[in-house]
């Protein structure tokens, strides 16, 4: 596995493995109304390109093949942190998020998703409140959780 920035020319890829991560993997906490609302069908490419731009994104890669992303922005929010549904275990996360986390010295601040709350437990993160989010009229459930970085 490799890690690098991303490149515009990914952004396909990584929405194609972000819809596919949160229908297949995220299914053990969210009902299937949710996922759809969370991570519709149709994406808005620019949209995914401008955000993934303007903040510290990270790919990690295995033959060429992206299987995990994740991005950071100038503020210490790491907006997200996603994983080939095929390639979960294999340590994807845990590289990537020490990336991310490598880019702030500062407190780090990510909306968790029930899914992935235990992995950021484990790596330091505390849960600072449980919050409902709603989309198109679909409530969401996750966790604002904080990191200090230890200088």
């Amino acid at each position: 596995m490799k890690l690098r920035k991303y490149r515009e020319s990914d952004c396909e890829a990584i929405v194609c493995l972000f819809y596919n991560t949160v229908h297949n993997i995220n299914i053990r906490d969210y009902s299937e109304t949710q996922l759809n609302v969370w991570a519709p069908r149709s994406a808005d490419f620019k949209g995914w390109n401008k955000s993934l731009l303007e903040s510290q994104t990270f790919l990690a890669e295995i033959e060429n093949v992206v299987v995990g992303f994740g991005n950071i922005d100038s503020t210490g929010y790491l907006d997200c942190l996603f994983v080939h549904k095929n390639h979960q275990g294999e340590g994807i996360a845990t590289a990537l998020c020490d990336a991310l986390e490598a880019t702030t010295s500062d407190v780090i601040t990510t909306h968790s998703s029930i899914t992935a709350k235990p992995f950021f437990e484990n790596r330091g993160y505390k849960s600072v409140r449980k919050q409902v989010v709603e989309r198109q009229g679909v409530a969401l459930i996750n966790y604002v959780m904080e990191k200090k970085q230890v200088i």
